[in-house]
């Protein structure tokens, strides 16, 4: 067992979410201020997520042994890579771009910021253990696949910690500030 992060599990509180009352998430499709910016924003998030799940489901196969590890080692290294060096880049994007626009346009937003922060320091930490172990795994599907099923079971709960983490930051994450793109019309 390792030593995983506790994930919040409490939603945002009431004050943060203010906005989120008038402008629902199943309606933010349909609202005329959802330009292609927020869309596209959204759309890396469920890239994020399915990344997440495929990195978890292709650790699961290779442990039943109903997938080769060279298949693998490849995919694992293609889409922990991608996983990893995307979600670094998105988040220096929110740090230094994004979120002190939304910060900016509505101070409601500030009340969040220091819980998303957090989350993005926790999943530095936690996208570090899953790259380690990652790395780990592949190097040994070489030399030693006793050895690398084991290190694989680690790497599980890794992927797990990783979706788990993401599900609950991504979703905060968006229902803070789609509501105050919504309401301010930015990013149109």
């Amino acid at each position: 067992m390792l030593d995983t992060p506790t994930i919040r599990t409490a939603p945002m509180p009431d004050a943060m979410r203010v906005l989120l009352r008038d402008y629902p998430r199943d309606a933010w499709e349909d609202h005329p201020g959802f330009a292609r910016a927020t869309r596209n924003w959204l759309g890396a998030h469920q890239g994020f997520r399915r990344l997440a799940a495929t990195l978890t489901a292709e650790t699961e196969a290779y442990l039943d042994k109903a997938r080769d590890g060279e298949l693998y080692a490849d995919r694992l290294g293609r889409a922990g890579h991608a996983l990893v060096v995307s979600l670094h880049g998105h988040h220096h994007f929110e740090d230094r771009s994004y979120f002190p626009e939304l910060a900016a346009a509505d101070p409601r937003f500030e009340s969040g910021l220091a819980i998303l922060e957090k989350d993005h320091t926790m999943l530095d930490g936690v996208l570090h253990d899953l790259t380690r172990s990652a790395n780990r795994t592949i190097q040994l599907i070489q030399l030693d696949q006793g050895q690398a099923r084991d290190e694989a079971g680690c790497l599980h709960e890794h992927t797990q910690a990783v979706e788990a983490l993401l599900d609950r930051h991504l979703g905060d994450e968006e229902e803070l500030a789609v509501p105050i793109i919504l309401h301010h019309r930015l990013r149109g």
